[in-house]
C-alpha cells in the first residue's frame, strides 16, 4: 500500500510540469500576435485587399484548455494519493512534511479550479502551476519519508483543528502572494505603457491588488486561529501554550507581517506596490517557517522525518 501512496504524488508532479509548460505556451503564444496577410474581399465583385491577421487567439485558448485539464487531472491524481497515503497510514496523513507539503498543495490546486471553475481565472495558471511543480517536485524527491506511526504529542483532536487551519492558510496566502507578484508586473507595464501579449489578458493591476488583499483579508484570521490553536494543543501535549519553539517564534513572525500588511493598508492606505512588497515578504516568512525550521532547527515541532 505504501509504494500505491507514492504513485500517484509522482504522477501528479509531473502532470503538473506538463500543465506548467501548456500554459508557458499559452503566455508565449499571446506574446506576439501573427503578422500574416490574409486576402478579404470587399463588396460582391470588389478588389481584393490585404489585411493583418488578427492574434491567435485560438493557440492561446488551446494551450489555456491543455493546461487546465492537465492541472485537473494531477488534481485527481495529487488528492488520490493523499487519501491513500492516509488509508495506510490508518491515520490522517499530516504526520510529518511530506505529508503537510502535498495536503497543503492539494488545498491550493482545488482553491485554484474552484477559482477557474468559478470565476475562469486561468490567468493564474503559470504561476500556480509552477508552485505545484516545484513543491509537489520536492516532497516526492526530497521530503519523502516512510509510512510511520504518529508521535505521541500528534495524537489529539486539536493534531486535526491546526492542520487543517494551516493548510487552508497556507493554500490562501500563497494564492495571494502569486497575485501581488503579478499586481507588481502588470503594474510596472502599465506605468510604461508596455501592457501587451499576456500581460494585457491579466485584470487590471488595481483588480489584482484589490484580489490579493481580499484573499489576505480571509487567511489572516484563519492564520490567527492556527496559531490560537497550536497553542491549546501545546498545552495539552507538553503543559504550555508557549515556550518560544522555533516553529512557534516563526509562526509568530508570519502573523506579525501579515498583521503589518492589513494594518499598513487599512490605516494608513497602503494601497499597491509597498503593500505588494509586504505580501511577498510575508509568503517568504510563510515558507521558512513551512519548510527552513523543519530542516535548519531542532525543536518539539520538528516532525519532518528527514
Amino acid at each position: 500500500m505504501s509504494a500505491y501512496t507514492s504513485l500517484p504524488m509522482v504522477l501528479s508532479a509531473v502532470i503538473y510540469l506538463l500543465a506548467m509548460a501548456a500554459h508557458a505556451a499559452e503566455w508565449a503564444a499571446a506574446r506576439k500576435p501573427e503578422t500574416a496577410p490574409v486576402r478579404e474581399l470587399v463588396g460582391a465583385g470588389g478588389p481584393v485587399v490585404l489585411a493583418p491577421e488578427e492574434p491567435a487567439e485560438h493557440r492561446v485558448r488551446l494551450f489555456g484548455r491543455i493546461g487546465v485539464a492537465l492541472t485537473a487531472v494531477g488534481a485527481i491524481a495529487h488528492v488520490a494519493g493523499v487519501v491513500l497515503r492516509g488509508v495506510a497510514a490508518d491515520r490522517l496523513p499530516w504526520g510529518n512534511m511530506y505529508e503537510f507539503v502535498t495536503s497543503s498543495l492539494a488545498f491550493a490546486v482545488v482553491f485554484y479550479l474552484v477559482l477557474v471553475w468559478r470565476r475562469g481565472w486561468t490567468w493564474l495558471g503559470l504561476p500556480v502551476t509552477l508552485l505545484l511543480s516545484v513543491g509537489q517536485g520536492l516532497a516526492v524527491t526530497v521530503f519523502y519519508v516512510a509510512i510511520a506511526p504518529l508521535v505521541p504529542a500528534l495524537h489529539s483532536v486539536w493534531f486535526i483543528i491546526h492542520i487543517v487551519a494551516a493548510a487552508v492558510s497556507a493554500a490562501a496566502f500563497n494564492v495571494a502572494a502569486i497575485a501581488a507578484i503579478l499586481y507588481l508586473i502588470r503594474t510596472r507595464a502599465e506605468a510604461r505603457g508596455t501592457v501587451s501579449g499576456y500581460l494585457a489578458r491579466l485584470p487590471k493591476a488595481s483588480a489584482l491588488d484589490d484580489f490579493s488583499f481580499r484573499v489576505h483579508r480571509f487567511a489572516f484570521p484563519l492564520w490567527t486561529f492556527t496559531i490560537l490553536a497550536g497553542a491549546v494543543w501545546a498545552d495539552y501535549a507538553w503543559g504550555r501554550f508557549w515556550g518560544w519553539d522555533p516553529k512557534e517564534t516563526w509562526s509568530l513572525v508570519t502573523w506579525v507581517v501579515y498583521a503589518a500588511y492589513l494594518h499598513a493598508r487599512v490605516t494608513a492606505g497602503w494601497k499597491g506596490v509597498r503593500a505588494a512588497w509586504l505580501a511577498i515578504l510575508g509568503v517568504i516568512t510563510f515558507w521558512f517557517n513551512f519548510v527552513g525550521v523543519n530542516l535548519l532547527t531542532v525543536g518539539l515541532h520538528s516532525y519532518a522525518g528527514i
